[in-house]
């Protein structure tokens, strides 16, 4: 989940700054100078694998691990830059932004297309439920993305990251950065936009979507809305402090219920704009 690393709200810490942002990790990640400690899982070793090659291709745009250390925590470079945390500040819900990070993702994911996608292992909580031969974020909202200048250099956290289609991992993208929420829902993180069918429209069109794939994005949608929910419902039950608190904050599990009935009452106006 994310993981932000804007300065204007760290905090200081015996072994550095710890980094503001994210419900996963919600204070247990920290700047050391250039690097960034974090917790690791079960799947670091080959997501690491998969950063280093990306790498290799020539991108550039996605967190460098450095190692694994034995106290349970990894090590990354750290990405010097704004990251917008809630409430989102104006400029991280210009257009202009959006299309930055979309355009962005596109370079990420025809990096990735060049890298082989057998991951040793990988976390299926997020993941494109009918799989793919692409390694994706499947994450890429507002906390996990690096500005410069309100420009997108950087993408945060590959925890959640698995093969699958880029055009689920698009689809999973635009819900969290048009957003593609309810008002009260979006308006809890601070978004104040009125006009997110055109919005889609342009992540389409900056990522280069043809007539049939903004068809298959449309179903991807529809088909999309209870994964978060889903992801939630689990880290709740298993008793997460930080997504308890994050779910009481969202108004409770009726979010996502008010999410699905917005999306139906207003799915047409998306498919005219994207027409």
């Amino acid at each position: 989940m994310p993981v932000s690393v804007g300065a204007s709200s760290a905090r200081l810490c015996d072994v550095g700054t710890i980094l503001p942002g994210g419900v996963a990790n919600a204070g247990q990640v920290i700047r050391d100078g250039d690097t960034v400690l974090r917790p690791s899982n079960s799947h670091s070793m080959s997501i690491h694998g998969f950063l280093k090659a990306l790498r290799g291709t020539g991108f550039a745009g996605a967190s460098m691990p450095i190692e694994i250390l034995g106290d349970g925590r990894e090590r990354l470079q750290f990405i010097d830059g704004d990251v917008p945390i809630p409430p989102y500040a104006a400029w991280a819900q210009s257009d202009d932004a959006l299309v930055s990070m979309t355009r962005l993702l596109l370079e990420f994911h025809r990096a990735s297309s060049l890298v082989s996608a057998h991951l040793p292992t990988w976390s299926d909580e997020l993941s494109d439920p009918v799989g793919g031969t692409v390694v994706c974020h499947n994450d890429v909202c507002m906390e996990n993305v690096v500005f410069r200048d309100g420009v997108a250099v950087g993408l945060l956290d590959f925890d959640f990251a698995a093969p699958g289609r880029p055009l689920y991992d698009l689809a999973q993208f635009a819900c969290m950065c048009v957003p593609i929420d309810d008002e009260l829902s979006a308006a809890r993180l601070g978004w104040n936009i009125s006009d997110n069918p055109t919005r889609l429209r342009l992540v389409t069109d900056a990522y280069e979507v043809t007539a049939e794939s903004r068809s298959q994005l449309i179903e991807i949608l529809d088909h999309s809305m209870h994964r978060g929910e889903d992801f939630v419902r689990r880290r709740v039950a298993a008793g997460d402090e930080n997504f308890i608190a994050m779910l009481k904050q969202m108004g409770g599990i009726e979010r996502y219920e008010r999410r699905r009935q917005w999306w139906e009452s207003r799915r047409a106006a998306f498919v005219t704009a994207l027409g």
